[in-house]
């Protein structure tokens, strides 16, 4: 009898594994493609849950945008100069999270990039560099000592009339950890979240593996130089392989220093892996606007943090703890 009952237990348990299934569904949320993979035991369980992941980066959407005129973020710009804003307690902590990161990167990384003058193209259309004046006017309204933050009534001011803030260097990062968590309060024990390249990942794959990311070759983007396995974290990577200009054998990336207002130089591909989506998609911009010395100097004493940097000649560096993978 008990024999019998180990066999149904261990039938059981088989089954359900085999049954269960991997689902992905491709879609566009906050102007971007994301990717939502889950495994759950049905089809329809799982596209269940690909919908409130859905929902919740909707919702976080409408939070941060600052395309939307009726959303927080767009009321804290409109009200530059002039009064502070109260908003909800999730976005006054996302704004003081990106406030700590500026300090901590030295304005590398900086929401207020938003009120940068838009004085670089990278359609094609530019001829020669703007005149230095005007880059450094364009970011005169720029600097995030400038966002006041009143903790005991969750209010925001920007100093300056004029002034912007905006999350594009954060904003997709968040939400994918916003889904992840809900996702996982639901019981959904695997699955990626994949916000146009902030992909963050919890779980294991049907077969018991590890995820694995590709990191896209910069100088091939239909290449991947490199399969790494994601365990519980996230990677982010930014890239100037597709966006840039070249004056004078300067290749000038369409990622800018909110610091300068010049485009970040040097490096063309920057991959992240950190606990968080939200973290890893400010740093990698934040390192490539410090360049590749001070961008290994920064994460190498940051624990749980490691990075991959890729140069416009193609060398390769990497943190202290990486081991890549280059195997196909």
């Amino acid at each position: 009898m008990r024999q019998l009952l180990i066999f149904f237990i261990l039938s059981f348990v088989t089954n359900s594994l085999l049954a269960q299934q991997t689902v992905k569904r491709t879609l566009k949320l906050m102007g971007s493609r994301f990717e939502i993979t889950v495994i759950a035991n049905t089809k329809p369980e799982a596209n269940g849950y690909i919908d409130l992941a859905v929902a919740e980066i909707t919702r976080i959407e409408k939070l941060i945008s600052s395309w939307d005129p009726a959303s927080q973020t767009s009321e804290i710009n409109r009200n530059a100069g002039i009064k502070s804003i109260t908003v909800d307690e999730e976005l006054y902590t996302l704004i003081g999270r990106s406030v700590e990161l500026s300090k901590l990167t030295d304005g590398a990384f900086d929401i207020s990039y938003a009120s940068m003058d838009k004085i670089w193209k990278f359609d094609g259309s530019m001829s020669e560099m703007p005149a230095e004046k005007d880059i450094a006017a364009s970011v005169e309204k720029v600097g995030y000592k400038n966002i006041i933050l009143d903790p005991e009534n969750f209010t925001v001011f920007l100093k300056l009339p004029g002034m912007k803030i905006g999350f594009g260097a954060i904003g997709k990062g968040y939400a994918a950890d916003k889904a992840k968590k809900l996702l996982m309060e639901h019981g959904v024990k695997a699955g990626i979240i994949n916000a146009s390249g902030d992909m963050t990942t919890w779980g294991k794959q049907m077969n018991g593996s590890d995820w694995k990311v590709a990191i896209t070759n910069p100088m091939d983007k239909n290449k991947a130089f490199a399969m790494l396995p994601i365990e519980e974290g996230a990677v982010v990577t930014s890239g100037n392989y597709e966006k840039y200009v070249v004056f004078n054998g300067v290749r000038y990336s369409h990622i800018i220093d909110p610091r300068t207002g010049y485009p970040a130089t040097g490096i063309i591909s920057a991959t992240v892996f950190a606990p968080k989506a939200e973290l890893a998609d400010a740093l990698a911009t934040s390192i490539f606007v410090m360049g590749i010395k001070a961008g290994l100097d920064f994460i190498n004493q940051i624990p749980k943090i490691e990075c991959i940097l890729i140069d416009a000649e193609g060398n390769i560096y990497t943190s202290n703890q990486i081991e890549i993978d280059t195997k196909k």
